[in-house]
């Protein structure tokens, strides 16, 4: 037998160790090619052997996001900007930061209240408060073609019953049919919007063309709502919408009325109105209806009531139990604003098909803790929720007890899923994306991990408040600071700064400072037109307040124009007379 060459069996063995070594490394790695996390998780708390990495920060109000196949984001601004209302994302060396941010798309707004970015079928569908537009995607490319095409538009400018709940957030089915809600115009279709006991429309004439959900020719150019089919009424408004890959079902998770005490305060303790109504997640099969204006869930008992203003108490049921049900009754207010079933395979098992929930986080619950500012995680099989819901990802608004939504660093509010399993979330206060993996082993994920995160649900701003230990305001309210608080806190809040969008604040505001009678005028009167404080536009309706005695209306005024670091002059009761009474005059 020949001799073998000493120098080959050296480097035979080379080889066999290179390859063993080159084995350990992708064993240990598992080949996911998935970014490092940030040391902080991006500030997020996730279950064990989750991680988290911050793409982009401060890129604007963002509201829903897209992640294409190549991994490219598209993320929807809320408002349209000289430069576009859209924002484009690339990770080109996959260490998960963004390397390339561009805006793209120019389009008129006028109530800045974009919300949709979805992609079917090799366009991004994207949405202002008034209309949906489609892009072609461009193969390789990160800007799609930015000629836009206008595939639906809704002009509620001139609608006599408001503008409220604009929102055009869209989901498609696997048919190619296109779904969009169109929010109620008012809070519960009441004579007179948001003035306390002020009756109920029965029937309400809101319902012809608002309040549901209307499907629609994702393809076809210049469609107004004439051109849908209403697909589900009695639906408030609906942000968080998604059809079901797994059971060819579509869901939304409900934004519930308003403030309760504000309106009906004989019927509703303040305690009540931050928990009430629920925030109903929904199964929506084509002809349902959930029950809006007439009812609302009390996720508390279990059950629909009858609205106040269509003669409910809190306790009477009505032909409630008729209506669509809700798989779930989150509590009141946690701004349910996006939806994703999860269908990849970079997750534990525990989520596959499941559904996510952004709670975008409330602005009228005092005096208690905001609530919301975190994602939930509802488990799913066989078409119904499997399990409790879970707290998936918290530590959004950077504290615990949220006293004014001003003081959350941020705000989820999108979710999309990349094409490697990845979660993408959006913040639409400074405009942060974070993108979620699992590292860990799958098999081994299970109770322990959702342990953690089960205590996450103590904190103040999830956990259900004690009536009395965790009420916010303390010592004697009276006058002008407790009308304040009763009336005015849901939209200005507690420190008079707004929540930074859709309210406009009253620290240094020219409408606080300025004239009187102008001032005087909008409590009466109301406000129904867009409106530039401090340099910013606010379009939301402020009601009237002609309920209020003169001497009330005063009080308050005087309290807001002398608190929030303002330091105006008093406003006298005999002001707001002379003023209510010239109204009367003219109107003669």
């Amino acid at each position: 037998m020949p001799k073998k060459n000493p120098i080959l069996i050296i480097l035979s063995a080379s080889k066999a160790f290179l390859f063993f070594l080159v084995l350990i490394v992708l064993t240990q790695c598992k080949g996911t090619g998935l970014p490092k996390g940030d040391p902080d998780n991006g500030g997020l708390f996730l279950p064990g052997n989750f991680e988290a990495v911050v793409v982009a920060d401060s890129i604007g109000g963002a509201r829903h996001l897209a992640v294409n196949d190549n991994g490219d984001i598209y993320v929807k601004l809320r408002s349209a900007y000289p430069d576009g209302g859209n924002v484009a994302l690339r990770d080109e060396d996959n260490d998960g930061k963004a390397d390339i941010i561009k805006k793209f798309s120019v389009y008129v707004d006028s109530f800045g209240y974009g919300t949709a970015m979805r992609i079917h079928d090799g366009y991004l569908y994207y949405s202002s408060s008034n209309d949906v537009f489609r892009c072609k995607l461009r193969p390789g490319k990160l800007l799609p073609d930015t000629n836009a095409e206008l595939i639906l538009t809704d002009d509620f400018s001139h609608d006599p019953h408001g503008f409220n709940h604009t929102a055009k957030p869209i989901t498609f089915d696997d048919k190619g049919n296109m779904y969009v809600p169109f929010g109620s115009p008012s809070d519960v279709c009441q004579v007179f919007d948001r003035i306390p006991e002020s009756p109920g429309q029965n029937p309400c004439p809101q319902l012809e063309e608002h309040a549901g959900i209307w499907m629609f020719d994702p393809n076809k150019k210049n469609q107004t709502i004439k051109d849908g089919k209403r697909f589900a009424t009695g639906i408030r408004s609906a942000v968080a919408i998604a059809w079901n890959p797994s059971d060819k079902n579509l869901y939304i998770v409900q934004h519930g009325r308003d403030d309760l005490h504000r309106t009906w305060p004989e019927k509703y303790t303040k305690w009540q109105s931050a928990l009430l109504p629920a925030e109903e997640f929904l199964r929506i099969k084509e002809g349902a209806d959930v029950g809006w204006p007439y009812y609302y869930y009390d996720q508390m008992q279990g059950k629909k009531l009858l609205n106040p203003e269509y003669g409910g108490d809190g306790k009477k049921e009505g032909n409630g139990s008729k209506y669509e049900q809700p798989l779930i009754g989150f509590p009141a207010h946690w701004a349910p604003n996006d939806l994703l079933f999860y269908t990849g395979d970079q997750f534990p098992e525990h989520y596959k098909n499941g559904a996510f929930i952004a709670f975008h986080g409330s602005t009228i619950r005092a005096p208690y803790s905001q609530s919301g500012y975190f994602v939930g995680f509802v488990p799913f099989k066989d078409g119904k929720p499997s399990g409790q819901w879970e707290v998936f990802a918290d530590g959004f608004a950077g504290m615990d007890t949220i006293v004014n939504t001003t003081d959350a660093e941020c705000r989820p509010m999108g979710l999309a899923q990349g094409p490697d399993g990845s979660l993408y979330i959006s913040d639409s206060r400074k405009g942060k994306i974070w993108r979620i993996m699992y590292k860990g082993d799958k098999t081994k994920f299970g109770a322990a991990q959702l342990a953690i995160m089960e205590q996450r649900k103590m904190s103040a701003h999830i956990r259900t408040p004690d009536e009395v230990a965790d009420n916010l305001e303390k010592g004697v309210v009276v006058g002008g600071e407790k009308i304040y608080k009763t009336y005015c806190v849901a939209c200005h809040l507690i420190d008079g700064k707004g929540d930074g969008s859709r309210f406009p604040p009253l620290d240094s505001s020219e409408y606080v400072l300025g004239d009187k009678n102008r001032l005087i005028n909008i409590l009466l009167n109301g406000m129904q037109q867009q409106i530039t404080v401090k340099g910013k536009q606010y379009n939301n309706i402020m009601p009237s307040h002609r309920f209020l005695s003169d001497k009330d209306l005063a009080l308050v005024l005087v309290y807001v124009r002398q608190n929030f670091g303002n330091t105006a002059s008093e406003v006298t009761a005999e002001e707001v007379t002379d003023l209510r009474n010239k109204a009367v005059v003219k109107k003669r």
